[in-house]
């Protein structure tokens, strides 16, 4: 399988809407995607597999701290590496724009993504209750200072 990561078109947002669809309860529609494009501050990435758009990752850039806000993977393409082929890339282009460190929250319950973003450096410096919904859960916030 041939994965390539470049940065987010227009055209990749029907395909990042439906796999946000698959992948969520409370998905990211079409326009949160195209909303995107027009901020100087964000900085998204999709994976392209096979020619097909794959995931995507991304995060907002406010006064030196990346706040990663999605990182999802098509079911299709899950556990081939993908999510860290996209995380990486990110960190690298966020370390080019002189992010001093990166933040995120993630669900309590999902082992498989803490452990990826342990992977990278990321450590858990707190719990914020309730975080998500549907269902009910607490937030993992993790941080990766450089």
């Amino acid at each position: 399988m041939e994965v390539t990561v470049r940065e987010l078109r227009e055209e990749d947002i029907p395909s990042l809407a439906k796999i946000e669809e698959e992948s969520f309860s409370m998905p990211w529609s079409a326009q949160d995607f195209k909303d995107l494009l027009s901020r100087s501050y964000c900085r998204y990435l999709v994976a392209v597999a096979d020619g097909r758009v794959a995931g995507c990752c991304g995060y907002s850039n406010t006064c030196g701290v990346a706040n990663i806000e999605n990182v999802v993977v098509a079911p299709a393409f899950r556990k081939k590496g993908i999510a860290g082929r996209m995380l990486g890339k990110l960190i690298a282009l966020g370390e080019a724009e002189h992010v001093e460190a990166f933040t995120l929250e993630v669900r309590v319950g999902n082992g498989a993504a803490v452990h990826l973003y342990e992977k990278f450096g990321f450590v858990s410096e707190g719990i914020r209750p309730g975080f998500y919904e549907k269902p009910r859960e607490d937030a993992n916030i993790m941080w990766k200072r450089l």
